[in-house]
């Protein structure tokens, strides 16, 4: 008796991965590549605004599968995760690895502006609001009992390093929002990472994570660290190369791009056996821990809103969790990615691989 034949469709024809993991599902012999229009078929790939999810699930006798959440964005927008964070009971002791962020609207935009003393109940009854006043109680604050002073804007929808400013002056940091017309997050800046050596360079961590059709979480066993080219220099914030770990930057602007690792990545085996050489420090029950428990807590938390399993269709997504670790070894979340990018010498086992199971942990 011969296997079933499924069938799928691909909404990014330029997609260079979407044309690979093609290839794969046709090598199996058990998968047939419709016309992208067709509507009946088993798996739909695409990015996230070229989806009809609204047509998804109406083929008699088809399951269908779709590789996003709709609604993942909660998580994958800078604002949205602040927002999330901060009005989530079960995220209530996020204080513990998300920096102290705010939401910042331009004036232009004439967003209602939380007042210092309830900033939160304001956030939780307005879909928009600006804590601009709330993050300046915080950075007096912070200012008058002697604690760090750096804080970092970032576009709420920015990527690869743009729409983003380090500063000492929360008047520079507002100034600069109200001049780029976006909305951003303004975050504590952590001055005081973990750095590599040789070097005394920054790094974060990207680790991959795979939530399937049945909303069970898996972590991938690889994770890649991002690597700065230049020393750590907390006296020069307007170097970016010293302070940004995005590989565009570093690529574009350093002229030691490479010198330390390839690509300006390494790899979780060599971060073992650095963290184990270096700190007399075991990865296993340092780093992973905060990182799956913080992990299964952002996507815990909006499984109710965003789970396909009693839908008509079902969705599956890799996400891209980006942490950093501090002088302690304790690990903060940054931000999630709701479409990452995947190291090169890892995609092909990233596809082929299996992932740790979190659904479980804990």
């Amino acid at each position: 008796m011969s296997s079933p034949v499924y069938t799928f469709v691909s909404r990014d024809d330029n997609s260079t991965i979407y044309a690979e993991v093609s290839k794969m599902l046709l090598a199996t012999g058990h998968w047939k590549r419709l016309k992208r229009d067709n509507p009946r078929f088993n798996l739909m790939l695409g990015e996230r605004n070229r989806l009809p999810f609204g047509r998804l699930g109406h083929e008699p006798g088809l399951v269908q599968l779709v590789n996003y959440y709709r609604g993942a964005d909660k998580l994958c927008r800078k604002a949205s995760l602040v927002k999330l964070i901060k009005t989530s009971p079960e995220l209530s002791d996020s204080s513990n690895w998300f920096p102290e962020s705010y939401i910042i609207y331009p004036t232009n935009l004439n967003t209602p502006v939380a007042p210092a003393s309830n900033g939160i109940s304001h956030l939780k009854s307005n879909p928009k609001t600006d804590e601009r006043e709330v993050f300046l109680a915080s950075y007096h604050a912070k200012k008058e009992n002697g604690e760090g002073s750096v804080w970092i804007a970032k576009s709420s929808a920015g990527a690869k390093g743009a729409g983003i400013l380090i500063s000492h002056d929360a008047n520079q940091l507002l100034d600069y929002i109200d001049n780029q017309g976006q909305v951003h997050v303004i975050q504590k800046y952590l001055e005081k990472p973990l750095l590599l050596e040789p070097g005394h360079r920054k790094f974060d961590i990207r680790s991959w994570v795979l939530v399937d059709h049945q909303y069970n979480i898996y972590l991938y066993r690889e994770g890649v660290l991002r690597t700065s080219s230049e020393p750590y220099n907390s006296a020069d914030l307007q170097d970016m190369t010293s302070h940004l770990t995005n590989h565009c930057i570093q690529k574009e602007h350093s002229q030691n791009y490479g010198r330390y690792e390839e690509g300006n990545e390494m790899f979780f085996d060599e971060f073992r056996l650095y963290l184990l050489n270096t700190h007399n420090v075991t990865m296993e029950t340092t780093i992973l821990p905060q990182i799956k428990h913080v992990i299964k807590s952002c996507l815990s938390c909006i499984e109710a809103a965003i789970s396909t399993k009693h839908l008509s269709y079902q969705s599956f997504q890799l996400f891209g969790f980006d942490f950093m670790v501090d002088e302690n070894f304790k690990v903060w979340l940054i931000e999630i990615n709701g479409a990452p990018a995947c190291a090169q010498s890892v995609a092909l086992r990233l596809k082929r691989s299996s992932f740790t199971s979190l659904s479980d942990d804990m």
